[in-house]
């Protein structure tokens, strides 16, 4: 079967992440910056090739003061380590869906992790590009990654959670 190469659709995706704050909200931000690339054999998934870098400079998390405080040293320390970036071991299928382990790297730190990618399908636009669609999740403790700032409380507890969720939106344009 033929090698079939994959772009992102950068206007059809989104990754966000999620971390508990004062142990009792969710504070949800997002790289509006990142690529990835996707190489298949044909249209099947299985063992695919997946590629991803995001930029921290375009972390947003709806506040300016959060955002720069997390790409400062006591969070990522953008200036020395200016993105995030993922490559793909294995890719199975799980029912209709995918399993996906790889190598992800923050901070100049790279560890194992596991990700479900939901397979939305294929279709093709109305401009004749063949599409295909995940929906991403998984989850990571942020202090294997020498994410370790925080602030104990005085009722107890910690201001930041150690796991972080991990979603995506992604869509990837099929290469001629």
């Amino acid at each position: 079967m033929a090698t079939t190469k994959w772009a992102l659709d950068p206007t059809h995706s989104e990754l966000q992440f999620k971390v508990k704050h004062l142990m009792i909200t969710t504070v949800t931000g997002s790289l509006k910056s990142f690529s990835a690339d996707l190489t298949s054999e044909g249209d099947e998934f299985t063992n695919a090739d997946i590629s991803f870098k995001g930029e921290l400079s375009s972390l947003d998390t709806g506040n300016t003061d959060r955002d720069n405080h997390l790409k400062s040293a006591d969070f990522f320390d953008a200036e020395q380590f200016p993105s995030i970036e993922f490559k793909s071991t294995a890719v199975d299928k799980d029912g209709d869906d995918y399993k996906v382990t790889g190598d992800l790297t923050i901070k100049g730190t790279t560890k194992p992790v596991k990700l479900t990618a939901e397979f939305g399908g294929i279709a093709t636009d109305p401009w004749g590009q063949t599409k295909a669609g995940f929906t991403l999740s998984g989850k990571l403790n942020r202090s294997d990654f020498g994410l370790t700032w925080n602030a104990a409380l005085e009722t107890g507890g910690v201001m930041v959670s150690e796991e972080v969720k991990i979603l995506g939106e992604l869509q990837f344009v099929k290469q001629a």
